[in-house]
């Protein structure tokens, strides 16, 4: 594999054994390079900036600012760059705000190797990667607040409607209906279709077009991506 077809990463914490160690994994990879490293977040955001990279493992806490401001900063100036919190806080405020901020992943520091790598392919593919136990908390917590206001079988508004602003909307095209929202719901909880059928009183077949409009509208790929961007975008708070 040439330099060039590489996964670009971007380390950044404020401690030189933890970047050195990281360091030492990815590299020693053979579809992974680690391009940079960063102490701070302004550094990040320049770095990011300079050097394109493809992932950047983003601490939280910093002597020079804060990982999730530095994150959507970085994703302001290098919006297709993929950002993973790597913290040793499994904290549900660090987690919504990391979604909030635009980061694809959440990852505690005592992670196995293997995951890490793992980590590292599944964020450039574009997956959603938060799993860890207070994630999937805080995701499904979200969800549950949305799905129990007064919702119809009519269109719910988009997060951008009704808003004057001139600013561009995320590529959402449709609305979800109050049932759709009733099966993201169960979709963060981990159900399976066979489970939301029998949770909901309705088939099977009925579920997979839910979920299939629900990916569609969102245009993501997997369950985890849709329940992330429904988030982020202001479907729940």
């Amino acid at each position: 594999m040439t330099e060039s077809t590489m996964i670009r990463v971007l380390l950044v914490d404020d401690q030189h054994l933890v970047r050195h160690g990281l360091r030492f994994i990815i590299n020693a990879q053979q579809d992974m390079k680690v391009v940079g490293e960063a102490g701070s977040g302004p550094e990040a955001v320049r770095l990011a900036a300079e050097l394109a990279p493809h992932v950047v493992f983003m601490d939280v806490q910093m002597e020079g600012g804060n990982g999730l401001e530095a994150t959507q900063a970085l994703l302001e100036v290098l919006p297709e760059c993929k950002v993973v919190i790597l913290t040793t806080f499994d904290q549900e405020d660090y987690v919504y705000q990391g979604i909030r901020a635009g980061a694809v992943g959440y990852l505690l520091k005592d992670a196995a190797p293997e995951e890490l790598i793992d980590t590292v392919r599944a964020a450039y593919r574009g997956e959603a990667i938060y799993r860890t136990a207070v994630a999937a908390k805080v995701i499904a917590l979200a969800v549950r607040s949305a799905a129990s206001s007064p919702q119809t079988e009519e269109s719910v508004p988009t997060p951008h409607s009704g808003q004057n602003t001139d600013e561009q909307p995320e590529p959402l095209t449709d609305a979800f209906t109050g049932r759709e929202l009733e099966v993201l719901q169960q979709m963060a909880y981990g159900l399976r279709n066979e489970e939301i059928a029998r949770k909901l009183y309705i088939g099977e077949s009925t579920v997979k077009t839910h979920v299939h409009r629900i990916l569609q509208k969102l245009q993501v790929e997997d369950r985890t991506q849709a329940v992330v961007f429904a988030i982020r975008n202001g479907y729940v708070k």
